[in-house]
């Protein structure tokens, strides 16, 4: 009987100690690993720092909604990326979905992904609040979340975003600047609903141009980061309200600007994103009024993601929000062959390339792929 408990002791304490090794990262002092790459948001993020697990690596990346060409060319680019000798010694598989706009959908795919033993999930949430018990399951069965773009509201995580707030305060910022009447009447053309970058942009947006002594009237439609959809809702709020003073388009820039263009609008300073088409346009009519403030957010976030999870498996410290620098090109900068290319189609979007993260895909890398499931 003696022997009999001792035996259901050491069983107990491994056990234990198995899951006690599984319960997530550590929080540790910094600095972190590669700080000009991972570089913490503020000087007061902590650093995490998981259990090194040999490689390679079983990788998953969960994305939501697929419907426009930002998260078309993200998943192009994660699969280029995975595909250099860099990333290919490391991933014994990289798998991906798309589950669209249902959080529930997503959250059961990261479960699975967590059941199935996978070492690391890059998540695209569709949600920000809603994956507070995935991260606990997946820290159980010592698995590294990172979401990237579409982030969490939580510090419990390691994630991957640029300054969403500060990418609306920087075009409302260079409207007010642009603008001529601040009495006038302005464009917002939001995001996808529910998700965090929309409502952070729309948020420093509005934080900009509704103080300082400004009375615009702000007139809001929905986008979806989508250019035929933000071409459709600009056309209809132009023929509802006659005339804007200035349009802050979240993405989908190319189509707004093309809605203003088929109702013969007079050209207004529009802040919008990074896409190849809202360059050329921007380049091609700033002559007849057409000034653009085109402030970017890369696809290729999901390469740094998907290397800082490597790099949490191998044991290294990381920063629990990593920095990655906001691209910006502005009237009169726009340049081809510099930061637009006329060659490649309208919906590329310019900015891949993180040189102080060894990240360096061309565009025939990216676009040699599909967005499909796999």
């Amino acid at each position: 009987m003696h022997a009999f408990r001792l035996i259901a002791l050491a069983v107990a304490a491994a056990v234990f100690s198995g899951a006690a090794a599984a319960a997530g990262p550590k929080v540790v002092n910094g600095p972190g690993e590669d700080p000009k790459c991972f570089k913490p948001w503020t000087a007061s993020t902590k650093f995490f720092q998981w259990p090194a697990k040999k490689g390679p690596y079983r990788f998953a990346l969960a994305n939501g909604f697929v419907g426009n060409t930002w998260r078309i060319q993200m998943i192009k680019m994660a699969k280029a990326y995975a595909a250099t000798p860099e990333m290919k010694a490391q991933l014994k598989e990289f798998k991906i979905v798309s589950t669209g706009t249902d959080v529930a959908a997503q959250i059961a795919a990261v479960d699975n992904f967590i059941n199935s033993g996978y070492d690391a999930i890059i998540l695209q949430a569709v949600n920000p609040t809603a994956f507070a018990p995935v991260i606990k399951r997946a820290n159980a069965a010592g698995v590294v979340i990172v979401p990237f773009d579409n982030v969490l509201d939580s510090d419990q995580v390691m994630m991957v975003n640029e300054d969403q707030t500060g990418i609306g305060a920087q075009s409302g910022e260079w409207l007010m600047k642009n603008v001529k009447n601040h009495n006038g009447k302005l464009l917002e053309v939001r995001g996808l609903p529910g998700n965090s970058v929309d409502r952070d942009r729309h948020q420093g947006f509005r934080n900009v141009v509704e103080k300082g002594g400004a009375k615009f009237d702000i007139v809001e439609v929905v986008g979806n980061w989508d250019d035929g959809t933000a071409q459709k809702a600009v056309a209809d709020a132009v023929s509802v309200h006659k005339h804007f003073d200035g349009m802050f388009v979240q993405a989908g820039s190319t189509g707004a600007v093309r809605a203003l263009m088929d109702a013969k609008h007079p050209m207004i300073p529009v802040a919008g994103a990074d896409e190849n088409g809202f360059r050329k346009l921007c380049a091609a009519h700033a002559q007849d009024g057409l000034l653009c403030a085109s402030i970017g957010q890369s696809p290729g976030l999901v390469a740094i993601s998907m290397k800082a999870a490597v790099a949490a498996l191998q044991g290294k410290v990381m920063p629990q929000l990593i920095s990655v620098p906001i691209p910006s090109a502005s009237y009169p900068d726009i340049k081809a062959g510099e930061n637009f290319y006329p060659e490649l189609t309208d919906n590329f979007f310019t900015t891949n390339e993180f040189p102080a993260c060894g990240v360096n895909l061309s565009a025939k890398d990216i676009m040699a792929n599909d967005e499909k499931n796999n």
